[in-house]
């Protein structure tokens, strides 16, 4: 018995250091191709080696971390052909939950919170702020599937491509015509309307792909 619970406990401090480090590479604290210092952050977060190198590992099955033979453990850079794949799951998660929509889901309190959250970093032209409050809108839009799956899935989706956010030239160009097409998609998703809130959301992640793919290429 008490071995089982120093494996349980163990493996909730690894849970809780993989989620410090998670919310350190989502706010940008560490940069797409930043190597993670092992000996730095475990002096700072005073964890065991083997604690940090599990931690480690769960992020590279999250797609956040890749660890290269002799060199350590990096954030990753995601390529066009991640940023591709990324926007599909998007697409069928999405464009999915609100297809059949009918009514005013519940989830729509979530989703006007994200927007006055967005219209707060707008006047505040924190562009950081502005593209959290977009990813806690579309979390509320595929927390409308009612599965928590989906929910994990979409988080893990959306974490993956915050790091494409640290890396843009112009935050500002990049979030802040979006919040605008957040507001139209909220309007069809309280109406209960679902075929106009799959066709806004389908050019919103197309036109969003696209700019992101560009800017790449532009790199």
């Amino acid at each position: 018995m008490d071995a089982d619970r120093r494996l349980i406990d163990r493996a909730g401090t690894v849970e809780l250091l993989a989620a410090a480090l998670r919310e350190r590479i989502i706010k940008g604290v560490y940069l797409p191709g930043e190597r993670l210092v092992e000996e730095s952050i475990r002096t700072s977060l005073k964890v065991s080696r083997n604690s940090l190198r599990e931690a480690f590992r769960l992020l590279s099955h999250e797609r956040l971390v890749v660890h290269e033979l002799n060199r350590g453990v990096f954030v990753r850079k995601l390529s066009v052909a991640d940023v591709t794949d990324v926007y599909r799951v998007r697409k069928l998660v999405e464009c999915n939950a609100v297809r059949s929509l009918r009514g005013r889901p519940a989830q729509v309190e979530d989703m006007v919170a994200a927007v006055k959250a967005g219209d707060a970093a707008m006047k505040e032209q924190d562009w950081r702020a502005l593209g959290t409050a977009n990813m806690l809108f579309h979390l509320a839009v595929a927390a409308i599937a009612d599965s928590q799956r989906v929910d994990e899935l979409m988080r893990n989706t959306l974490a993956e491509l915050r790091l494409v956010f640290h890396t843009m030239a112009d935050p500002r160009r990049f979030h802040e015509p979006y919040l605008e097409r957040n507001k139209e998609i909220l309007a069809a998703i309280e109406a209960g309307d679902g075929p106009r809130a799959e066709r806004l959301l389908l050019k919103y992640l197309e036109d969003s792909e696209q700019q992101i793919v560009g800017a790449y290429h532009s790199a």
